[in-house]
């Protein structure tokens, strides 16, 4: 049996795909058991190969009550908590970073500076396990109850820092709805006030606000089926990559070269200022590197993902 560590949230699923993919190929008759917060079970369902999810919130004891695993792999960081979480199954052996302070020296050294999907294949690659980067596409999943064709713009993140300022959201929706497009709103019920404020500020109707409607499966079907995605750097963002949907991700203060979509792929664009140099920020509201970037700066960005779409459709064709 394999055990696997991610106890994390939407977007670090969605990057661990291709790592757990690769476990999945490379040990096709074993059963495999993702670690990863249980309100996450409609996605895990969409990535596939994952026999069963074992509820866990976060680093902690595991209610576990069946043997050691054969092998434990630590998808979750760098340690030494979340090590000593998996060591503490005793497995058969640990594919994690290296981290003396854990006691754990067979592993890759861990390095800043890489992008998180490349992170977790690289870890692999260390054991001989090889994934494949590109591997991020999930189930697509039926469309029942959802609305297809629409834009979607998600002006919300767990981080305060990563949104962009509610008024350019304001500015954005009203462009895009003269320009014909379908807008609709996403968020966690506790932004859909921020989502309705946006919405009635735009002339959008109150059946545009989906923010609090949607469980993750209705999210992901949603994505899957949208014109466009516009959002921070956020869960969002990474099912846009993953079902090849159109988006323009807004980052800051984080570069996109740790989360960003991948740059090969035209119909996905980041936008991010760079490094800015701000020490009168006070810590409120958006940083300074999100209200640096404009509503213009972002409809070309729309553009270019859109004729980016015609393009591919008509190579197909």
């Amino acid at each position: 049996m394999i055990l696997v560590l991610r106890a994390l949230g939407v977007g670090d699923l969605a990057t661990a795909v291709p790592a757990l993919r690769a476990l999945r190929a490379a040990c096709p008759g074993e059963e495999l058991v993702l670690v990863a917060p249980g309100w996450l079970a409609p996605l895990v369902d969409l990535v596939g190969g994952v026999d069963r999810l074992l509820d866990a919130p976060g680093l902690g004891a595991l209610p576990w009550r069946g043997p050691p695993p054969r092998l434990a792999v630590n998808l979750h960081g760098r340690g030494p908590d979340s090590h000593r979480m998996l060591a503490a199954l005793r497995p058969g052996r640990l594919l994690a970073y290296a981290n003396p302070e854990a006691g754990h020296h067979d592993g890759p050294a861990w390095r800043v500076d890489e992008h998180e999907v490349d992170r977790w294949c690289r870890l692999l690659d260390r054991y001989g396990v090889r994934a494949d980067r590109a591997d991020l596409e999930l189930r697509r999943p039926p469309a029942d109850g959802v609305p297809t064709g629409v834009t979607v713009l998600h002006p919300g993140s767990k981080v305060r820092a990563k949104r962009w300022p509610p008024g350019r959201f304001v500015a954005l929706a009203r462009r895009l709805a003269a320009r014909g497009h379908r807008v609709v709103l996403t968020g966690s019920p506790d932004e859909r006030a921020t989502a309705e404020r946006i919405a009635s500020a735009a002339g959008l109707p109150a059946a545009a606000v989906l923010a609090g409607r949607t469980d993750l499966g209705a999210l992901a079907a949603l994505v899957a089926y949208a014109r466009l995605v516009v959002s921070g750097d956020t869960g969002v963002a990474h099912l846009a990559t993953a079902y090849r949907t159109a988006s323009v991700v807004l980052f800051g203060p984080v570069s996109p070269a740790a989360w960003g979509p991948p740059p090969e792929r035209p119909r996905h664009r980041a936008l991010w200022v760079g490094e800015v140099d701000c020490p009168w920020w006070d810590g409120v509201g958006s940083h300074p590197t999100m209200a640096a970037l404009g509503v213009d700066e972002v409809l070309a960005a729309v553009d270019e993902v859109e004729r980016a779409v015609r393009i591919s459709g008509a190579v197909a064709a």
